[in-house]
């Protein structure tokens, strides 16, 4: 473990630092072997040494635990009816049964199950009742690993959402918005606000200033600017002209990403500009499920070219009343959660999660298709997906949904589903992982000890 946290830690070289720039923008180039890191030493040439990557992804309201816990542990588990959207992805993660978040329960302070719910998640930590501004809750085990390795990266985190940002007023029960619409706390009173607007997501991966201005006059601003391949185009062809036939590829397969990202971004925004006397937020799809998804390919792109370590995505804040018209579900999430046990009810709720574990494969088989050295940027990350919900009806935060990806650079093996002692700290899973990044953590909230994961 020690020799791997050193790895983890090292210098990267100039081909893994390598950026291309142009009229105020940036792009930092994916890993190429042909550019790679060499020992110079009398030794044989050592590999180059990939970075662990790290995201923490939140689903809210609980789930159908009748259709979303599986049967049986180990390898011959049994997946449940929901989790069979995972089926081609069932070698590339890991059920983890048996989690708590302890200071998302009550604890005599009344209602409040899905401000505390999110409050928790990341930090263990109990949030202090208030809507006013004397907020007090944790470090979140994002920001303890971006103290020490965020000056690796241009971006020390990053933080994404579908729901925007909120860290002032009062939301549930008597709880400050702030707790419930971010995942990330810098500190005990400094959360870290999410980001839900791809265009600015983008702009702040490539190094360009956001637009001045909002609505209409943004949009023009946007148009006059060139395409951010544009500008760093000639440097590229010559970057091209000293690499490999399978590095050329890379760059082509690259830039063909970031330029597939800009245009979903732009037809969303030509699509807002024709919407009379509707006010859209700029840069975020029509579609909730293409809003995910854009949220996910930047997610991989910022990996990809090593522009964060460290990221959190909230697909949706808990209590969400969303609805899915196009799932055949058009009731509120949050209104459903609460079930009774009404058969009619829970099947909703299952589509629901179901909507959300396919997203997660989605995620899944993009970082898969990104390949990186001899594996692929999957197998350089730790994944964590899930809520601080189980059952929404009784509002329980033990017996978690968690699901655990990405190969941990060679130290994790998927493909199974591991039962705990009832009643675990997650938190115990953050340390572990922690390790693995070579971030040393005594403790993480509420934490006990670490995972034995393998």
């Amino acid at each position: 473990m020690n020799e791997f946290r050193e790895t983890s830690l090292a210098a990267h070289s100039a081909s893994r630092r390598h950026i291309l720039r142009g009229v105020g923008s940036l792009i930092t180039l994916p890993f190429l072997e042909s550019l790679g890191a060499r020992s110079f030493a009398a030794e044989a040439p050592k590999a180059v040494v990939k970075p662990l990557r790290a995201a923490w992804l939140y689903i809210p309201n609980g789930v159908n635990v009748n259709e979303w816990f599986p049967s049986g542990e180990g390898s011959g588990y049994t997946l449940s009816p929901s989790l069979t959207e995972l089926e081609k992805n069932r070698n590339d993660f890991t059920v983890i049964s048996g989690l708590m978040q302890d200071w998302a329960h009550s604890h005599g302070n009344g209602g409040g199950d899905h401000a505390r719910a999110v409050a928790t998640f990341l930090t263990g930590c109990q949030p202090k009742k208030t809507a006013g501004s004397d907020i007090q809750l944790g470090i979140s085990v994002d920001q303890i690993a971006a103290q020490k390795i965020g000056h690796l990266t241009r971006l020390a985190s990053l933080e994404l959402s579908t729901d925007g940002q909120r860290s002032s007023g009062k939301c549930d029960s008597g709880y400050s918005c702030a707790y419930q619409f971010n995942l990330a706390w810098k500190n005990e009173s400094m959360p870290m606000a999410p980001e839900m607007d791809p265009r600015l997501v983008f702009e702040r991966m490539f190094g360009i200033g956001a637009s001045a201005g909002s609505g209409a006059d943004a949009l023009r601003q946007r148009r006059l600017q060139k395409s951010i391949l544009d500008t760093v185009l000639g440097e590229a062809k010559s970057l091209q002209n000293k690499v490999g036939a399978a590095d050329r590829r890379k760059i082509d397969e690259y830039f063909s990403s970031v330029r597939d990202i800009e245009q979903r971004i732009e037809r969303a925004e030509k699509f807002q500009a024709q919407m009379p006397d509707v006010k859209v937020p700029e840069g975020i799809p029509d579609s909730y499920e293409e809003h995910i998804r854009v949220m996910f390919d930047l997610l991989a792109l910022a990996f990809q070219t090593d522009t964060t370590r460290l990221a959190t995505f909230m697909l949706a804040h808990d209590g969400s009343n969303r609805s899915f018209p196009d799932l055949g579900v058009p009731d509120a999430h949050h209104y459903l959660s609460h079930h009774q046990s009404d058969p009619q009810k829970l099947a909703k709720i299952a589509k629901i999660d179901r909507f959300y574990l396919r997203q997660f494969g989605y995620f899944l088989d993009k970082m898969k298709s990104i390949k990186e050295g001899e594996g692929t940027l999957l197998d350089s990350s730790m994944i964590v997906f899930g809520g601080a919900i189980c059952d929404g009806n009784r509002h329980n935060h033990n017996s978690l949904p968690i699901l655990f990806a990405g190969g941990g650079c060679g130290t994790l093996k998927h493909g199974k589903r591991t039962v705990l002692p009832s009643d675990t700290p997650m938190t115990n899973l953050y340390l572990s992982m922690l390790d693995r990044m070579g971030v040393p953590a005594e403790r993480i909230g509420d934490s006990t000890g670490r995972l034995e994961l393998a």
